[in-house]
């Protein structure tokens, strides 16, 4: 099997040195930055799994290295290592396309747990069957497969979990999709931090969504969503 290839962006350099010594053995290649700058060359060349970043750096810090990554690949993981656990820094976090955050001081098992999880999901190939291969969507065409919503002549890729997102509330349409099952299905647990990332992952399927004014993906207070398509 491939070792799962991990841009480490890292300026303590213990730690960084630790994470690789305790990691490479277990199926993992590392390719390691101490600087935002130096990490977005790095990740061009390098083309990661996944890629761990400190939010601290010097040059371009973690925040800044994460959106210019989702410019560019919407679905590579990116987790965060950092000692900033205030809600409004998971927040902002979550705004610059990460997928989960680890508090420093962390369990290195922990993080390997994580790192597996994260790659197993974004290995996944397509979408479950129960859905046509393309269906309609108000003035939309959902194309399941090739996770892209088009409009007219005009085509949106989506992202795995945009698609994925989708996906269960086209199968609830017009009913509520329990968030704790959604949370489930897509992102494997219940966690503070996964729910947040839920609701931007709906905020931008809302946005994708907006030239069709009969679409409304409805926030159902402690329950879920809700699909609604007008006439």
């Amino acid at each position: 099997m491939d070792k799962i290839k991990v841009l480490l962006v890292e300026d303590e350099m213990v730690l960084a040195s630790v994470l690789k010594e305790t990691l490479e053995p277990k199926g993992f290649s590392f390719a390691h930055a101490s600087d935002g700058n130096t990490a977005w060359a790095l990740f061009h060349s390098f083309q990661p799994d996944i890629c761990v970043l400190d939010i601290m750096l010097p040059r371009k810090n973690g925040l800044e290295l994460a959106r210019d990554i989702r410019l560019v690949n919407e679905d590579v993981p990116i987790i965060f290592l950092t000692a900033k656990t205030a809600t409004s820094d998971v927040l902002e976090g979550l705004k610059s396309g990460a997928d989960d955050y680890l508090k420093k001081p962390f369990s290195i098992e922990e993080l390997h747990l994580r790192l597996l999880a994260l790659v197993r999901r974004n290995r996944k190939q397509g979408l479950s069957s129960d859905l046509p291969a393309a269906i309609s969507l108000g003035s939309y065409r959902f194309h399941a497969l090739l996770q892209e919503l088009h409009y007219k002549e005009e085509k949106i890729a989506l992202s795995y979990r945009e698609a994925e997102l989708l996906k269960v509330l086209l199968q609830h349409q017009n009913s509520v999709a329990p968030r704790k099952d959604v949370l489930l299905k897509i992102w494997g647990d219940e966690s503070f931090f996964h729910a947040r990332n839920m609701d931007v992952y709906i905020t931008r399927l809302r946005k994708h969504l907006s030239r069709d004014t009969r679409i409304q993906i409805v926030n159902v207070r402690g329950i879920g969503y809700k699909l609604v398509i007008g006439h």
